[in-house]
């Protein structure tokens, strides 16, 4: 039997990993959850930072971060300028400090382009999962299990499904990005 609540939640799903894309991303105040995303290679295999230190913020324009192992310091350091945040990490033994800079207007039109392509990335991943529902209801039709009037049913409702999304998508990029033009 099709069971639309599973696509739904697959689509709900992809909406929150969006959400997380969106909160790592800098907005000029420091934000402990912008280093979510940056993995660190220590151990033979890459794990999340809050996974080798602790993250603070002190103030509205610092992040620490008090690396528990003195050897895994120049590999956070590196993680940290791999990734697209922008950041100049300064090292005090065991503790790296991240200054966040004012956004300049140059740095929010690009951090602007990276949330449509992110906004973007996640539509396409909802329609994907679109597509697999339709595929899902076309088998289940050529197997006799619903007939294609259940099948057109089905698919109104998958589409509706994914139009909200898409509109969910839509105002959470508008969002972010108002939040990021305003200086």
């Amino acid at each position: 039997m099709f069971n639309e609540k599973s696509y739904s939640q697959k689509m709900d799903k992809t909406i929150e990993v969006f959400q997380k894309e969106l909160t790592s991303l800098r907005t000029g105040r420091a934000n402990s959850s912008m280093l979510d995303l940056v993995k660190v290679d220590v151990y033979g295999q890459a794990m999340p930072l809050n996974q080798v230190s602790s993250i603070t913020t002190p103030d509205a324009r610092t992040i620490n971060i008090q690396v528990w192992d003195l050897n895994n310091v120049p590999l956070v350091d590196t993680a940290i300028k791999k990734s697209e945040l922008g950041l100049n990490p300064q090292i005090d033994g065991q503790l790296i400090r991240l200054p966040v800079p004012d956004l300049n207007e140059e740095r929010r039109t690009e951090i602007k382009k990276l949330i449509k392509s992110m906004g973007e990335k996640c539509k396409i991943s909802i329609r994907n999962i679109r597509r697999e529902a339709n595929d899902d209801l076309k088998n289940l039709v050529k197997e006799k299990i619903i007939s294609e009037d259940e099948e057109k049913i089905n698919e109104k409702l998958v589409q509706s499904f994914t139009d909200e999304h898409i509109k969910i998508i839509d105002t959470k990029v508008e969002v972010k990005e108002k939040e990021i033009m305003t200086i």
